[in-house]
């Protein structure tokens, strides 16, 4: 682990060793064990697998962790639960259950975030902010870390209304909907000025605007009432000197130029968004996090995995703020001499030259 790599990436220094991150590597527990040699499971108290993880963050050198603090608990029970399906070791997270406080869309599109919600304690968010980011720092003590906002806009679409009501409101009246929009980030708007105000040097600003094969609304509407409140959500951060980092599933490479007008300072990749067409644009001015293909650990060959750490590397090599990771996961059904094979091709590949 390196804070000094990290922060000089993200500050397009160029280290001489590729830095690197992953997301769930560190509760693939039988992966965890092997690399640790710490006998951890799903079924370990929380003591030990807190121990286990941060000594695989530390094995595996990892330069920047991945976190944000806010999330849908903050719409308490009006939420969808759209279920959940088998992802973590044991099934921990498998979730038969649906449910949805929205009953038809124009329920949706009268929704008011202020009324449901009302005003929050600016200060008492900063604190969290800032407990959060002091949380990360004590359990990673070499690496970036940071604080942040998962549900910034569309995410909070998913976690309010579910896909079923959003895609219905959506397209009974778009603009509506956009209006929709445009309260929530009224109302979101109080999480950035308090983390704006928060002691802390890096934000991830997260929100799902695609899937797998582009934008799910119409790209205008995103440009109407989207990107806009991007800009007046992520200003005050601008204001205060933070290193914003933004990250979204699928491919978004359509709103990529978008989501840099907005003034963010890296962008965080799944496999879907093309890295060279990224790089080409954004490599030296953006930092640029993953792109390696979770599939291609899943089910490739050895040669298979080197060609695509191999890719990356190739592509990252000539971006000062590259970072190396799988998108978006390295989940719990990964072989686990696929994923020590990867890292032993990335350890290898790591350095500059």
């Amino acid at each position: 682990m390196s804070y000094a790599d990290g922060m000089a990436a993200l500050s397009l220094d160029a280290p001489p060793r590729i830095p690197r991150t992953e997301y769930s590597a560190e509760v693939h527990w039988d992966l965890v064990r092997c690399v640790t040699g710490i006998p951890v499971d799903h079924r370990s108290e929380a003591s030990v697998q807190q121990r286990a993880s941060q000594e695989f963050v530390r094995q595996w050198n990892y330069d920047f962790v991945w976190s944000v603090l806010i999330g849908g608990d903050i719409f308490g029970d009006l939420r969808t639960n759209m279920g959940h399906a088998q992802y973590a070791a044991g099934a921990v997270d498998f979730d038969p259950s649906q449910s949805c406080p929205f009953q038809d869309p124009e329920e949706v599109l009268r929704f008011d975030p202020w009324a449901a919600f009302g005003k929050k304690d600016q200060r008492s968010l900063t604190e969290a902010f800032e407990e959060h980011y002091r949380r990360q720092c004590a359990k990673h003590q070499d690496a970036v870390n940071m604080t942040g906002v998962y549900v910034t806009m569309f995410s909070g679409f998913i976690d309010l209304f579910g896909w079923e009501m959003l895609l219905l409101a959506a397209g009974v009246d778009s603009k509506r909907f956009g209006q929709t929009a445009d309260r929530y980030a009224s109302w979101m708007q109080q999480y950035f000025h308090a983390l704006a105000e928060a002691d802390v040097p890096v934000v991830m600003v997260h929100d799902d605007i695609a899937w797998t094969e582009g934008p799910i609304l119409h790209p205008q509407w995103y440009r109407t009432f989207l990107f806009p409140n991007y800009g007046r959500l992520l200003q005050p951060l601008l204001d205060s000197g933070k290193k914003i980092l933004f990250t979204s599933d699928g491919n978004y490479l359509e709103f990529i130029d978008d989501v840099a007008a907005a003034g963010v300072h890296g962008f965080v990749l799944e496999p879907c968004t093309d890295l060279a067409v990224v790089a080409e644009k954004y490599g030296q001015t953006h930092a640029i996090v993953g792109n390696v293909d979770t599939r291609v650990l899943l089910s490739g060959s050895r040669s298979q995995i080197r060609q695509e750490v191999e890719r990356c590397l190739d592509i990252g090599r000539n971006c000062p703020g590259y970072f190396l990771a799988v998108g978006n996961h390295i989940p719990a059904n990964t072989p686990v001499e696929n994923a020590l094979y990867y890292n032993e091709v990335y350890e290898e590949l790591q350095w500059r030259r």
